[in-house]
């Protein structure tokens, strides 16, 4: 008789054991550096994730080498990939273009939104010396672009557009040493591109008086880019709100994963943002408006959601 107890209560242990692993959504969120903004994003998502589910959804965020890679994987990925790219990559991936010419795989048009995060954010920052107050007046000026980044490529693609080619010195020095600089007189301004508040920007904003300049309305179009305020007060001696542009990064999955996994997902990450936006001031950027910067289909999972509450969808989305 013991030994039949011992075995049924072994059994019951198997059985709830099972029971619990199968409840349980074990997710992957390949996001980008280790060192960059994005990671650490991922890193409060999958905390979020957990504590909103009580413990059932578990998010494994993993390194990324950028944005095309995340894309790629796609095609040896299943259902439990969630990855981070800006819109118009994937529009170009199920396309075959750019990076993806002679790349084209159909597991692209599997690729399936769930929901906003922080943008890329252009920042243009210079110090009160040097009397810059619009774009015309950094001619004569020196501006750290930095190299490699999306903020230098898109900084020099700017000064051309605003007719600055040519007419603005180019410090030759990294991003991460453009506060040192700025407060040091070596260099006028920079440019970053970074959710915000930029952490870059809040240390120069700190340190040494800045302006962040703002675009006109014929600039940003120009640019062909999303436009995005930062609201006044973002930055310390902010007192109105800066017109700029932006680069909508979103998180996706493929149509692999679960209709309920993917609201369960896309329900708890907006839930939780309150409390994300408490932890990291740059998820307060992030809003149901942002869904309008999705030019893809959205996970039938998420629409279920969306629908719930309300939140504004196109037929592209479906």
């Amino acid at each position: 008789m013991k030994t039949l107890i011992k075995s049924l209560v072994a059994a019951s242990t198997l059985a709830l054991l099972a029971t619990t692993a199968t409840a349980q959504d074990r997710i992957t969120y390949k996001s980008a550096k280790s060192t960059s903004s994005y990671y650490q994003m991922g890193v409060q998502i999958a905390e979020a994730m957990r504590a909103g589910t009580d413990g059932n959804v578990v998010v494994t965020v993993e390194e990324s080498q950028g944005s095309v890679q995340n894309v790629m994987e796609v095609r040896a990925r299943g259902g439990d990939y969630v990855f981070t790219t800006p819109p118009a990559l994937v529009g170009l991936a199920q396309d075959g273009k750019a990076m993806f010419k002679d790349k084209g795989d159909p597991a692209f048009d599997t690729i399936r939104a769930l929901f906003p995060i922080p943008s890329l954010t252009m920042h243009f920052v210079v110090s009160e010396a040097s009397g810059i107050t619009s774009f015309d007046e950094m001619e004569g000026k020196t501006i750290l672009l930095g190299s490699g980044s999306f903020g230098a490529r898109e900084g020099a693609k700017y000064l051309g557009l605003f007719g600055l080619e040519g007419k603005v010195t180019l410090a030759d020095s990294e991003l991460s040493n453009a506060v040192g600089a700025l407060k040091n007189g070596q260099i006028d301004g920079f440019v970053t591109a970074g959710s915000f508040p930029a952490p870059n920007v809040i240390e120069a904003a700190a340190s040494t008086g800045v302006k962040v300049l703002s675009l006109s309305d014929d600039q940003v179009a120009k640019t062909k880019r999303t436009p995005l305020t930062i609201p006044a007060g973002t930055y310390a001696g902010q007192d109105a709100d800066i017109s700029t542009t932006s680069l909508p990064v979103v998180a996706y999955t493929t149509d692999k994963m679960s209709d309920d996994t993917a609201y369960l997902l896309t329900k708890t990450y907006w839930e939780q943002k309150e409390n994300l936006g408490s932890a990291a001031a740059w998820w307060n950027g992030v809003d149901a408006g942002m869904i309008g910067n999705i030019s893809t289909r959205i996970h039938p999972g998420a629409i279920r959601y969306y629908e719930e509450v309300g939140a504004p969808l196109t037929d592209a989305h479906r």
